[in-house]
């Protein structure tokens, strides 16, 4: 079994300098009656769905969105996905769903979360893979330019 956190922050850059730390952001949703099932308690197929709330925000909010890779033509789809399930949601709690952005020169993004219920407990954690390819579906080797720009800007503290 995985413990969190699945990604190691980098140390250094390819360059020698030291890498930037992870980017973060929280949203807080309430569980909808639709998702949960029979036992009262939110159905495990629903998590991703959860995950992405926290991605498309930090993606929005840091300009490297799914609006983004549609203006530049770049898919980025989940590559991996775990999920480890400690503790059930209920029909309406309001849970947070944290989620982590990690450095990676690669053409990737590494995304961990952490979803707490409206105590404070840890209920979820897991990870998120997406790799950007080409409009033909093959992997890129490097950054696409629009998010190479973006993580040279995470590199020189400039975002925010």
């Amino acid at each position: 079994m995985r413990r969190y956190p699945y990604f190691k922050p980098a140390q250094l850059c390819t360059d020698g300098t030291p890498a930037p730390a992870f980017l973060q952001l929280s949203v807080e949703r309430a569980v909808r009656f639709e998702e949960v099932d029979s036992m009262g308690i939110v159905w495990h197929g629903r998590y991703p769905s959860y995950f992405e709330d926290a991605r498309v925000a930090l993606g929005e909010h840091f300009g490297i969105g799914y609006s983004a890779c549609a203006r530049e033509k770049i898919p980025a789809p989940v590559k991996q996905m775990y999920i480890d399930y400690s503790v059930p949601l209920h029909f309406g709690q309001v849970c947070t769903i944290t989620v982590r952005l990690y450095w990676s020169e690669a053409a990737r993004m590494n995304y961990s979360y952490i979803i707490h219920d409206d105590g404070g407990v840890r209920t979820t954690t897991g990870y998120t893979v997406q790799m950007f390819i080409s409009q033909t579906g093959e992997f890129l080797m490097a950054q696409p330019k629009f998010y190479a720009d973006f993580c040279q800007r995470w590199k020189n503290g400039t975002i925010c």
